[in-house]
């Protein structure tokens, strides 16, 4: 992925009849990138959406601020791209961009330093997802079967490392499949894979879609594996999958969540923070009619589970709003 650059259009003006003409006048564009997520989670649609409110809203003097989403492979690899430079922003969950900024779990090899942040989103749910018929009812049911975690190296795939270990159980106890949410539940239609691990805003499309047309169960992630699993990552909070987020799910479910951010890189300038912050929070209604998680977006949340800096240019609007005061 090649890193855009500020593009200067010129706009020449016509000389008025009688006048001396007059100097070309330029108006630059500035194009601002939002890494997001596969097709079949929530980062998508909501990226898809927060870049027509930037195009359409945000406020940049002299410049046209065009902003695009692109789909991504999730909080890792977007955290990556942060660290090249290549995309000014990203959606990633609070625990890989702490992480990364320390050092730590798949950032041993080094620090990722340049990342800030520009403001946390929504809870992402973590959701086990099995057909109601795979005899599938509680974690430890996994061993001998297939589950899909997403690509090694994910968020997703160091999760499932996590849960395994909590429970006593080793990733040799259980077949791996790397499939992307949409490809995960396509599988699980067919009978070839069991179970998808999907860490994502409820509800999520690609598993309404299997609800819709096969009875589900959402796993339970509870219980003292749980507890043991939250001790050392405090950045899972026990969370309620609520009875009717998909069809067949009478019951609430109790799992985990964390909470979703949306970061940049300490080279993007202030001025454009400032404005794509802005453009968010003062638009969170128009989110909130893309995906209900939208609706859960706001400012006096936008600090919580942010432990990296925050970019000085979304520090400003938080300032002035009166934000982490």
């Amino acid at each position: 992925m090649l890193t855009r650059r500020t593009l200067m259009l010129s706009v020449a003006a016509a000389p008025l009849a009688g006048l001396s003409s007059q100097a070309a006048r330029a108006q630059s564009r500035s194009f601002f990138g939002i890494a997001t997520g596969g097709t079949g989670g929530t980062y998508y649609p909501l990226g898809g959406m927060l870049a027509q409110l930037i195009s359409n809203t945000a406020e940049l003097p002299g410049t046209k601020l065009s902003a695009t989403a692109e789909t991504g492979n999730a909080s890792v690899a977007n955290t990556k791209l942060l660290s090249r430079g290549e995309i000014e922003s990203a959606f990633a969950a609070a625990d890989i961009l702490d992480a990364a900024y320390n050092g730590t779990g798949q950032f041993e090899d080094g620090k990722v330093e340049n990342i800030r942040a520009i403001g946390a989103l929504y809870p992402e749910t973590v959701q086990l997802v099995v057909r109601a018929d795979s005899g599938i009812e509680k974690f430890e049911d996994l061993a001998g079967k297939s589950i899909s975690s997403g690509s090694p190296g994910s968020g997703q795939w160091q999760l499932l490392g996590d849960l395994i270990e909590a429970h006593g159980m080793s990733r040799e106890d259980v077949s791996e499949d790397y499939s992307s949410f949409s490809q995960s539940v396509e599988k699980i239609k067919d009978g070839n894979l069991d179970a998808s691990l999907i860490t994502a805003g409820a509800p999520t499309s690609s598993v309404t879609e299997l609800a819709n047309g096969h009875e589900i169960r959402i796993v339970p992630l509870t219980g003292p594996a749980i507890a043991k699993l939250q001790e050392t990552q405090p950045y899972y909070v026990s969370s309620i999958l609520p009875a009717g987020s998909y069809k067949g799910i009478d019951a609430d479910v109790e799992t985990l969540a964390v909470r979703a951010i949306w970061a940049t890189h300490a080279d993007v300038s202030e001025d454009i923070i400032y404005a794509v912050t802005k453009a968010l929070y003062e638009n969170t209604e128009t989110l909130g009619k893309v995906h209900p998680k939208g609706r859960e977006i706001s400012a006096a949340t936008a600090l919580q589970s942010v432990s990296i800096p925050v970019h000085p240019g979304a520090a400003k609007y938080y300032q002035e709003i009166g934000v982490g005061q």
